[in-house]
């Protein structure tokens, strides 16, 4: 599993088919993403027990984790109670009931303290801002599955571990999910570990604190949502790292993790960045592309929660009505088939 292996030669030339980008790039119409899944019918009685006891009007959740203090969900919070969203929980806890409550609750209040639940957030554009000053994280293209690709390019790193670093990587993570289309509710991330030489960049690979924190809240507030996770360019030191992080990655997520493969493999050639093999000629400016992938993905988010209250407002609405151009609910609250 963590076997070196030779990377192809870069290609600096500038080529002719290439296609030039500044800002997040659209996905295509020729890209597909999956259908709903079925589900068996035990499973179907699970999630609408999860769904009647969020459907409670009289639920409050925790201000924090392990906090006394508790208050009633909000409109926003409803929101982010999807159809789908019950589903990954479900399938994160192995269909037990009672567990995927708890961990739903849990991430309720951990999105309340980390100040991204969608009210009066503190985890903000502003705030972030300096942490990607030399594009290094970059929410770019769809890969062959329909699922947006966030690029991490460790060697682009220009801040000294803290935790506003996290805030960024979770701030990224709630952008690559607003950005997401009808159907998809997984992500592509492609991980890119060489140095660039930009002014201000280093090539340190995060702390192991700051590596077992992001690990956490990924497995933990974010289940079911990674598709794949691609790395390359592994200097010894990065392999050192993932030797010491990979006893705290769960067997699902390892099986999602591709190690020194082109990247071509797997994404279009017109979705791809071209460093790594495809057609996009993406430099990053960060007064053109971060205030545009905030206005694409703020827009994209305040149209959702739009449908959603003429919807009804109501937990347990489908992603697929909530991202689509429906005028007609197509996945009404209660029936699963």
């Amino acid at each position: 599993m963590f076997k070196r292996k030779h990377n192809k030669p870069e290609i600096n030339e500038r080529q002719a088919d290439w296609i030039d980008v500044s800002v997040p790039y659209e996905k295509p119409e020729s890209i597909k993403a999956p259908e709903p899944k079925q589900l068996k019918e035990d499973e179907i009685v699970k999630y609408n027990e999860v769904l009647k006891h969020f459907q409670n009007p009289d639920i409050s959740v925790a201000t924090k984790p392990k906090g006394a203090e508790k208050a009633p969900l909000t409109d926003r919070e409803r929101a982010w109670l999807t159809r789908e969203c019950f589903l990954r929980y479900l399938r994160a806890t192995k269909w037990i009931v009672d567990d995927a409550i708890e961990r739903l609750e849990l991430s309720l209040a951990w999105r309340r303290e980390f100040g991204i639940s969608g009210d009066n957030d503190t985890v903000t554009g502003e705030m972030v801002s300096p942490e990607n000053t030399t594009g290094k994280q970059v929410i770019l293209g769809y890969d062959s599955d329909a699922r947006p690709i966030l690029y991490l390019k460790n060697g682009r790193q220009n801040t000294k571990s803290s935790f506003r670093q996290v805030q960024h990587l979770v701030f990224f993570l709630e952008k690559v999910i607003d950005l997401m289309p009808v159907g998809q509710d997984t992500i592509a991330l492609l991980i890119d570990f060489k140095h660039y030489d930009v002014e201000g960049t280093t090539s340190k690979i995060p702390s192991l604190s700051i590596g077992k924190q992001v690990l956490n809240i990924l497995q933990t507030h974010y289940p079911e949502r990674l598709g794949r996770a691609l790395l390359t360019n592994i200097p010894f030191v990065a392999w050192t790292f993932l030797k010491l992080i990979h006893p705290f990655i769960d067997p699902q997520t390892r099986e999602k993790i591709i190690f020194d493969k082109p990247f071509e493999d797997y994404v279009p050639s017109d979705q791809l960045d071209k460093d790594y093999g495809g057609k996009l000629f993406f430099e990053y400016k960060h007064d053109i592309y971060f205030p545009a992938l905030i206005e694409q993905a703020e827009a994209k988010k305040e149209r959702s929660f739009e449908r959603f209250l003429k919807f009804g407002g109501v937990v347990g609405l489908s992603e697929y009505d909530l991202r689509g151009s429906n005028e007609e609910l197509q996945y009404p609250v209660h029936q699963l088939n």
